[in-house]
């Protein structure tokens, strides 16, 4: 069975939430390939003009790591 994965998701709101979401996803590119993730599934969403998020999709048992050193804002599980 496969492992359940898991969307840690940073919020950003106000009128430069797009722009921030936009370059979180760099940072968090980065620290995949600093930790050699298995996978490589990262994004943003603006949801409207005052609301964007960027997030990173890990597997379950890799996430209370990825949670700590990054600091999500909050986590939904990933169905893809």
């Amino acid at each position: 069975m496969q492992e359940q994965k898991i969307k840690l998701i940073w919020d950003f709101r106000g009128p430069a939430a797009a722009k921030t979401a936009e370059h979180h996803e760099k940072h968090l590119k980065e620290y995949i390939v600093h930790e050699q993730l298995e996978l490589k599934i990262t994004g943003y969403s603006h949801l409207n003009e005052m609301h964007s998020f960027a997030f990173i999709v890990v597997p379950e048992s890799q996430m209370p790591k990825v949670r700590d050193a990054l600091k999500p804002h909050r986590g939904e599980l990933y169905n893809e």
